[in-house]
């Protein structure tokens, strides 16, 4: 058994925390949004009155938050992680944030002989509620032995990437692929119906030729083809649009902060862009196969 504090109780880290539970580890969970504190005690985590005292008897510290800015403040403010930890806790971050701030928080960690890990994940909430998350992992070799048994116990596949910030470069690469192909699939669906050929059957001939992509395959966006796909159930989520607008912009950030030309990544930000102003937020991402359709009538 582990002291675990984890911080962030939302729709991904509440179910993550759980499992941690189920897997026989001393919880406490810690989250400033009431409601997600409350949810958390509902569901049988012990929640601690504050930050400071979730982490301070704590083995390990986990973070699951919003974006860069709360990373910081919540490891580098005046009463954060680093302030509260013990000198031998293992901190691992679960967000999804940028390059930059992971390795920034990191080497304020590893100055104050903290060891830190950069872990986001892939597998949206309902692979944090079965268990069955990805995790890549940036950080040292120790510090991600130490860590593996911990992730294990909510995820299904756990890949170390390399030093600090690969973690989350790693999420950031695989999720430009993924908007950029769910795009092209969409398009493909739409272009198919046009011609007159069943959608059913261009899933069946591109499910097993060159066309294949987990896009197609297991998120189809079109009713019919892949019955567990949120297409099924008029898309709602799985994982928003909003969320994947957040990490193609990641990915446009870190590409012109190295000089890296991503051209299909730059317009696939740029139609999730359109999607989301449209009021499509909090839909799932597939959802726009509806903004390709109606832009092909």
């Amino acid at each position: 058994m582990t002291r675990i504090a984890f911080i962030g109780l939302g729709n991904m880290g509440l179910p993550m925390a759980k499992n941690l539970a189920r897997a026989g580890h001393d919880v406490s969970g810690f989250d400033v949004v009431a409601p997600a504190a409350a949810a958390a005690a509902a569901a049988g985590i012990s929640v601690a009155q504050s930050l400071a005292e979730a982490v301070g008897v704590a083995e390990v510290v986990i973070t699951m938050l919003p974006a860069g800015p709360q990373v910081r403040a919540v490891y580098a403010g005046e009463a954060g992680v680093l302030a509260a930890a013990a000198g031998d806790t293992l901190l691992i971050d679960c967000s999804t944030i940028d390059v930059e701030t992971a390795r920034d928080v990191a080497a304020l960690a590893e100055s104050r002989g903290l060891a830190m890990l950069d872990a986001p994940v892939s597998g949206g909430v309902g692979g944090a509620a079965a268990g069955t998350l990805t995790f890549m992992v940036g950080g040292h070799d120790a510090a991600f032995a130490r860590a593996e048994p911990i992730l294990a116990a909510m995820g299904r596949t756990i890949v170390h990437a390399g030093a600090a910030g690969t973690g989350q470069a790693a999420k950031i690469c695989n999720n430009m692929m993924l908007g950029i192909q769910m795009i092209s699939v969409c398009e493909a669906m739409a272009l198919a119906e046009k011609l007159g050929l069943d959608q059913q059957k261009l899933f069946d001939i591109s499910a097993k030729a060159s066309g294949q992509c987990w896009s197609l395959t297991t998120y189809c966006p079109v009713p019919g083809p892949v019955p567990t796909s949120p297409a099924n159930r008029d898309y709602q989520p799985g994982f928003t649009a909003a969320m994947m607008l957040k990490d193609l912009r990641l990915a446009q950030g870190a590409a012109q902060a190295v000089g890296a030309a991503t051209p299909l990544g730059a317009e696939a930000a740029q139609l999730y862009t359109l999607f989301a102003s449209e009021g499509n937020e909090g839909l799932d991402f597939s959802a726009i196969m509806k903004m390709i359709q109606g832009r092909s009538g």
